[in-house]
């Protein structure tokens, strides 16, 4: 803090986690928050890395990030040319280096979007099937108020005149900025097709109760006809010719068969069984 001249506020922030992205000035030096993330299955974890940017140097501070930044202090090291530019392109990098790593996680949740909707149009989705689909949407909702944050942060370094930011890098944290854009346009198209997937899943449920609805009523029809015949020589009433009819008994089953069998084809013909 003494060595570099670190604004007091700035190293404050800086030793609390929880902040937003977030781009203050102090003199001639920046500080700056960015929102990293991580998936762990269906969850996403979320760290910051806070960067002080001075004349001639650059400090990061990361709070929760599991990513180390070897590899992009090597591939940094190994474009000497690009170094010469000074401290706000290796700013660039840092701010790159943690956009890139949302990619994997929208790929990875899209993925289980997709699978999702298959499963909700092949069969029916369980209550585990639901409870996931609302905690995906809850996690693209949380990794939304992420993204919007950090497109605007490195929208004010390519369109600011900021101390330590040269005109000839603002083009880089443009490019930062697209790729930010394009993740957050992934992430509401993503939760817009949860929504439908819910959806589609309660229309198939409903029309799947229908079917069952029509054919209990069709067999019910069916199963009626012998009920009510059946029902009406268990009164025994004392005046019925046909008892005393040879061929009252055949006649009546062949009536109630006839009736049956039609109801069944009638039913059938109409999609009710």
């Amino acid at each position: 803090m003494r060595r570099f001249h670190l604004h007091p506020l700035a190293v404050e922030d800086a030793l609390s986690a929880h902040q937003i992205p977030k781009l203050e000035v102090y003199g001639s030096e920046l500080f700056i928050v960015a929102r990293t993330a991580q998936a762990k299955g269906d969850r996403i974890l979320y760290g910051e890395t806070h960067v002080f940017l001075g004349p001639n140097y650059v400090i990061t501070i990361r709070h929760g990030s599991a990513r180390a930044h070897t590899q992009l202090r090597a591939q940094l090291e190994a474009s000497p040319h690009q170094l010469s530019h000074g401290p706000d392109f290796i700013l660039h990098g840092v701010l790159d280096f943690i956009v890139d790593g949302y990619i994997p996680i929208i790929d990875a949740i899209e993925d289980k979007v997709l699978e999702m909707e298959q499963v909700a149009l092949d069969s029916f989705l369980s209550r585990d099937d639901i409870t996931r689909l609302f905690q995906l949407r809850r996690e693209l909702v949380k990794f939304s108020r992420v993204l919007g944050p950090m497109e605007e942060l490195c929208v004010k370094l390519q369109s600011l005149d900021l101390p330590c930011i040269d005109r000839e890098v603002r083009p880089y944290f443009r490019d930062v900025a697209d790729h930010v854009r394009r993740v957050a346009s992934r992430a509401a198209g993503l939760r817009d097709i949860l929504a439908s997937v819910f959806e589609v899943s309660n229309l198939l449920e409903q029309q799947r109760q229908g079917v069952i609805t029509r054919k209990l009523a069709a067999w019910a029809a069916i199963l009626a006809t012998p009920t009510a015949v059946a029902g009406i020589y268990g009164m025994n009433f004392e005046h019925m010719p046909e008892l005393r009819w040879t061929y009252g008994y055949p006649a009546v089953l062949a009536l109630i068969v006839a009736i049956c069998i039609g109801l069944y084809v009638t039913f059938k013909r109409t999609r009710w069984l």
